[in-house]
């Protein structure tokens, strides 16, 4: 093998280049479209292919000026390096997987913030899989994800098939389960506990004097999450003697049409309802113009509270009573706790966020 033959199959590549309009790449042979290698930045810029591969990596004692001279010839030709040739060695690519079940929903574009915030300081760059609230499609994701040897997964919820959950334990990298911290991690894991936060929203309810409460949420066979804040708040409200009355449930994905049509027939069934709890904001806030279209008190005759704290809600009639759950800040520690542990034997971390019940103007307060 050539050297040079052997420097591209160490970590370079390049993608196809039809036309080059500067002067000092024209002798770059481009008429079969063959892709580009170290020689056409070594031709261009005027150093040795072995200093191009130093520079390219970032390796090696390179003058700046001669680091900036290789960078820029590498720019205006397009040239691209091999980060999967370049892997085969260290058995791993400086992606991170992020597998999460929607990018609709407004939570989750938000988690991903506080991920590249992390990231972006680094040389990990976060790649993202949708499941939709599928357990098979998360094993696919996961699967084909985890072939190309991710430097860390990031994967929400606790909840997997027993296969997914085999394919992590062997995945040899970090695992940051995140948003949930209410049962067993495969590694880490970053949340909230939403048992807690149910616990908490039922408690200020009951506080604030409403005893005829109705709740309208997703179908919690899929959504987890949803499903353990419902399980702690029933719990909290039998300790206090007060029952559910009645439930109004939807499948798909959030929308405030959806919240308005909930709101609207559980309404036409139980009249006497003095609270409404939704499973999140979204559902809440067509909730809550409904009301306001009908001229109902809110708070005084009805009140109502969602979940997530987005952002949303600041533009609406009436501030909505909800609780914030972290997530950005879910985003952040997750992924400070792959960056972390790159090419470290460190062990599994628990971090617990707590949010906070915001009581805006739909929720009284005693």
């Amino acid at each position: 093998m050539s050297k040079r033959d052997y420097l591209d199959t160490q970590g370079m590549f390049a993608l196809p280049f039809n036309k080059c309009p500067f002067r000092i790449c024209a002798n770059v042979n481009t008429s079969n479209n063959r892709p580009l290698t170290l020689r056409d930045v070594s031709e261009a810029s005027g150093v040795s292919e072995m200093t191009v591969s130093r520079v390219l990596r970032n390796r090696g004692d390179v003058s700046e000026a001669t680091r900036k001279r290789v960078q820029e010839a590498a720019k205006r030709l397009g040239y691209v390096p091999n980060k999967i040739a370049g892997a085969l060695a260290s058995q791993r690519v400086n992606l991170v997987a992020v597998i999460i079940p929607s990018m609709s929903n407004m939570v989750f574009p938000e988690v991903m913030t506080g991920i590249s915030e992390v990231l972006d300081e680094t040389d990990l760059q976060p790649v993202v899989g949708i499941t939709g609230y599928s357990r098979e499609k998360e094993e696919k994701v996961l699967y084909e994800m985890l072939s190309w040897r991710p430097s860390g997964v990031i994967i929400a919820g606790l909840e997997h098939s027993d296969a997914a959950r085999a394919m992590l334990e062997a995945s040899g990298v970090p695992v940051v389960e995140i948003m949930d911290v209410d049962g067993e991690p495969v590694d880490s894991v970053v949340g909230i506990s939403h048992r807690r936060a149910g616990q908490q929203m039922a408690q200020a309810i009951i506080k604030a004097g409403y005893r005829t409460i109705g709740f309208l949420g997703t179908k919690m066979t899929l959504d987890h999450r949803a499903r353990k804040r419902f399980e702690g708040f029933t719990d909290t409200l039998a300790k206090a003697g007060v029952e559910i009355v009645d439930k109004e449930f939807y499948s798909g994905g959030s929308a405030m049409l959806k919240g308005r049509e909930m709101t609207e027939a559980i309404l036409a069934r139980n009249e006497e309802l003095d609270f409404l709890y939704y499973s999140n904001d979204v559902i809440a806030a067509g909730g809550l113009l409904y009301l306001l279209e009908k001229g109902i008190d809110v708070p005084g005759q009805i009140g109502l509270a969602g979940f997530n704290g987005v952002d949303l809600i600041k533009g609406l009639p009436k501030e909505l009573a909800t609780m914030d759950s972290c997530r950005v800040e879910i985003g952040r520690q997750a992924a400070q706790v792959i960056v972390g542990q790159q090419g470290k034997n460190a062990g599994s971390q628990r971090i617990v966020l707590e949010p906070k019940i915001s009581y805006g103007q739909t929720l009284k307060r005693r």
